[in-house]
């Protein structure tokens, strides 16, 4: 199994790509835009001259996993041969429902079907394919090269023989694998978003800012980030998504979105892609620019 497609090329895609490149598999990164696959390789090349500069690898190391990557706004050309496709687009239920339905008729019949979905029901994704048995959840953690731990989510159909080989390419990959249920958020956002949005409910019942609630989370939970600026780098966007599915799929309001979080995202305010999220990107990366001509 040494062909793998991988479906988007933004945070979690490219970073998939590129993990997966690094040990010597082939990947076909696929996106509907020429212009993401090129930012998707970008940041690819960018990390892993960051990893050259402090010799986790060598220069012929970043030269072999570039090589390893072929990119493809087709979707029907990327699949053509590969043994396992791992979907990373939108965390959007219709879009990743008509991608499956794409890739059943697309994939070899004994291609493996997984998805990067964070939140997603994997029985519903699977109910959509004529092979329900090899259809799977691989969440990653961001960043990927980085983030050992990838939670294995099978659906009800989802076989045994799918989940074993999934989890050895997980190793092969130097991750934990880690054997979840299909339920609503699985573990790590069924008891991240909460914290996230209780965070988020905080500052707009006032009783602290921003800095003093990731501040009190950092220096007093011993958090390498503070929840604000957390939901920051995982997009406002996918917050209120992976928090809708749980609070459709559970019908218990302690999961129901904070307005303020509701309001921000329909306002664009999504974090750092959008430049401004509970921190201000644009201005930070202004200030950088500025100290790098005094330095």
């Amino acid at each position: 199994m040494k062909n793998v497609a991988v479906i988007g090329a933004g945070t979690m895609g490219n970073g998939i790509a590129h993990t997966f490149a690094q040990f010597d598999y082939k990947v076909q990164l696929i996106d509907i835009s020429q212009a993401s696959l090129d930012r998707g390789m970008a940041t690819i090349t960018k990390n892993l001259d960051r990893m050259v500069a402090k010799e986790k690898i060598s220069e012929e190391d970043k030269a072999r996993t570039l090589g390893n990557i072929t990119t493809y706004t087709s979707l029907e050309e990327g699949v053509e041969y590969a043994s396992l496709v791992v979907e990373a687009a939108t965390e959007n239920v219709n879009l990743k429902l008509k991608i499956f339905e794409d890739l059943d008729k697309l994939c070899p019949d004994d291609t493996i079907l997984a998805t990067n979905t964070s939140s997603i029901s994997i029985t519903q994704i699977a109910a959509v394919t004529s092979r329900p048995e090899m259809v799977i959840g691989m969440h990653f953690m961001n960043p990927v090269p980085i983030m050992k731990l990838v939670e294995i989510i099978k659906g009800y159909n989802t076989s045994q023989e799918t989940y074993t080989t999934v989890a050895e390419i997980s190793k092969k990959l130097n991750k934990v694998p880690v054997e979840v249920n299909d339920y609503p958020g699985f573990v790590a956002n069924r008891i991240l978003m909460p914290m996230i949005n209780e965070a988020i409910e905080t500052l707009y019942n006032g009783v602290a800012g921003v800095h003093e609630i990731d501040t009190v989370m950092k220096l007093g939970m011993a958090h390498p980030m503070g929840p604000l600026q957390l939901a920051d780098f995982i997009g406002l966007d996918v917050c209120l998504s992976i928090l809708n599915v749980m609070y459709e799929g559970f019908k218990n309001p302690k999961y129901a979105p904070c307005p303020l979080l509701v309001n921000m995202v329909m306002a664009g305010k999504l974090g750092v892609k959008s430049g401004e999220g509970f921190y201000d990107y644009s201005e930070s990366r202004k200030a950088e620019k500025v100290a790098a001509m005094f330095a």
